[in-house]
C-alpha cells in the first residue's frame, strides 16, 4: 500500500496522505504500481466524461476532458515530452542533448511538440465513439504508464549521475515489472468486457510496438533513457492508441 501511495503521489496531483518527500525508500517499488495509477486515472476520466458530455456538447466536453487528463497528472509527462523534443531533435552531440534535457527553458522543438501532441490527442479523442469511450479511457492511461515501467526496467539509463529516473530504478526489478504487467492485463480484461473485445488486445500489442520503437530510437540518440523520456513515452503511447481508435472508427470498424 505504501508503494502504491508513493506512485500516486508522484504521478498525480490527487490529495493523499503524506508528502512527496516521503518517497525516498519507495521509488523503485512504486514502479510496480504505475499502471494501477493509470487505471485509477482512467476511472476518474471515465466518470468525468459522462458528466461533461451530459452538461456540454461533445466538442466542449472532449476539450475539458483532455484538460482534466493533463491537470490530474500535473502536466508531469508533458514536461518530459517538451524536454525530449528539444533534446532529441537538436542536431547536437549525445552529451549536449543530455545537457538540453536538464535545461528548464522551453525551445522551439519543445513548444511545437507539445502543441502538436495535444492537438492530436484532442481530435483523436473526439473521434472515439461513445460506445467504446469508457473502456478506452480505462485502458489507455494504464497502458501509457505500463510503457513507463517497461522502458524504465528494460533499457539502460543514459546518465551516471543522480536523477528522478535513476532513483526509480533503484530497488526495481522483475517483480515490479511482473506486477505492472499483471495490472495491464487486468485492465485489458476489463476493457474487453466493457465493450472493446479483441481490440483491447490489439491496443496492448500496439503499445508494446510503440515503446520498443521509440525507446530504441531514443537509445540510439542518447545512449539510454532518462526520466523525461519515460514521461514522453507515456504521452506518445496514449496519443498513438487514440489515433488507432480514431482510425478504426473512421473505417467503420468501431461503431
Amino acid at each position: 500500500m505504501r508503494s502504491l501511495l508513493a506512485a500516486m503521489r508522484f504521478l498525480t496531483i490527487l490529495p493523499l496522505p503524506g508528502g512527496r518527500d516521503q518517497l525516498d525508500g519507495d521509488w523503485g517499488r512504486a514502479t510496480a504500481w504505475y499502471p494501477a495509477v493509470g487505471l485509477i486515472l482512467g476511472a476518474i476520466l471515465a466518470a468525468l466524461d459522462w458528466g461533461l458530455r451530459w452538461l456540454w456538447p461533445a466538442g466542449v466536453a472532449t476539450a475539458l476532458l483532455l484538460l482534466a487528463w493533463v491537470a490530474l497528472t500535473g502536466a508531469l509527462h508533458l514536461d518530459g515530452l517538451v524536454d525530449c523534443c528539444d533534446a532529441l531533435f537538436a542536431p547536437e552531440s549525445r552529451e549536449r542533448r543530455l545537457e538540453i534535457l536538464r535545461d528548464v527553458h522551453v525551445g522551439a522543438f519543445g513548444s511545437t511538440g507539445v502543441v502538436l501532441l495535444l492537438g492530436v490527442k484532442l481530435v483523436a479523442l473526439a473521434a472515439v465513439p461513445s460506445s467504446v469511450r469508457l473502456p478506452a479511457l480505462l485502458l489507455l492511461p494504464t497502458l501509457g504508464r505500463w510503457a513507463m515501467t517497461g522502458a524504465l526496467l528494460l533499457y539502460p539509463y543514459a546518465r551516471s549521475g543522480p536523477g528522478l529516473g535513476q532513483m526509480a530504478r533503484i530497488g526495481a526489478g522483475s517483480g515490479q515489472l511482473a506486477v505492472a504487467t499483471a495490472t495491464a492485463f487486468a485492465a485489458v480484461a476489463v476493457a474487453w468486457w466493457a465493450g472493446l473485445g479483441w481490440l483491447a488486445l490489439g491496443l496492448l500489442a500496439l503499445a508494446i510496438v510503440t515503446v520498443l520503437v521509440l525507446a530504441g530510437w531514443v537509445k540510439s540518440r542518447l545512449g539510454g533513457l532518462t526520466g523525461d523520456v519515460y514521461g514522453a513515452l507515456c504521452e506518445v503511447t496514449e496519443a498513438v492508441l487514440l489515433l488507432a481508435l480514431a482510425a478504426l472508427a473512421h473505417r467503420g470498424m468501431v461503431a
